[in-house]
């Protein structure tokens, strides 16, 4: 008996032991072999509520919330500069099982920028989109790519509205050429218009307009003869 009350002792001491050594609540910074180090809050040995993690061979920092030892809920994502010794923000925004999910902004470049809603590290719902050469594109996503309705406004001060798909315009859609005063309306796919009507648009207010305006073109049916060559397309597809 005295033995079994010995080893019964023993196993409390070590199960005690185990429950001390487990993180949990707010803790200093822990340092991890490889470098790495975080400062904030545990949850049963795993990084749970809000803390910040720095990982040393890539140079990345986050700090914001974690769920279960994942980035999960708002937090800051940047990346070392070591030229100039300073960190560059990448991410600003909701998480979601480590990965960006949710709305937020992601910084390409300084001068390319997205801010949008996000699924799975990618751009997928509604955003918008500052590209380096100063295009901006404003409406749906999926999987990364212009999906959906949208418009994109270009440098020059034409722009298109309309319906795409994987990145390219495809379906109905209005290209404005405010440079020329011109509105082209059509059917697009892959990117390329295939059928559709050229008419004068704010052609008075155009820096640069044709020579001659568009004459007029009288058809019986201009509705019929466009959704006819539509369907020659899309039956070729």
């Amino acid at each position: 008996m005295p033995y079994l009350k010995t080893a019964a002792k023993k196993q409390t001491r070590s199960s005690l032991l185990d429950i001390k050594s487990q993180k949990c609540g707010l803790r200093h910074t822990v340092f991890f072999v490889n470098g790495n180090e975080y400062t904030g809050e545990w949850k049963d040995n795993q990084k749970h509520g809000k803390g910040t993690q720095v990982w040393k061979e890539s140079g990345m920092i986050y700090d914001g919330e974690w769920k279960f030892g994942k980035r999960d809920g708002y937090g800051t994502y940047s990346v070392l500069l070591p030229q100039r010794k300073e960190y560059l923000r990448k991410y600003c925004g909701e998480w979601k099982n480590g990965k960006k999910h949710g709305y937020g902004t992601y910084f390409f470049s300084h001068s390319s920028v997205y801010e949008g809603e996000w699924s799975e590290d990618e751009r997928s719902g509604w955003g918008r989109m500052f590209y380096e050469n100063g295009d901006i594109y404003e409406g749906e996503w999926m999987k990364d790519k212009n999906h959906g309705k949208g418009i994109i406004r270009f440098l020059n001060g034409n722009w298109y509205e309309g319906t795409w798909k994987n990145g390219l315009k495809n379906g109905n859609g209005k290209f404005y050429h405010s440079d020329k005063g011109q509105l082209y309306e059509g059917f697009w796919v892959d990117g390329v218009a295939k059928c559709g009507t050229l008419s004068d648009f704010g052609r008075d207010d155009a820096p640069a307009p044709t020579r001659y305006p568009i004459p007029q073109v009288q058809l019986v049916d201009m509705q019929l003869v466009i959704r006819e060559a539509q369907s020659a397309y899309l039956d070729q597809s």
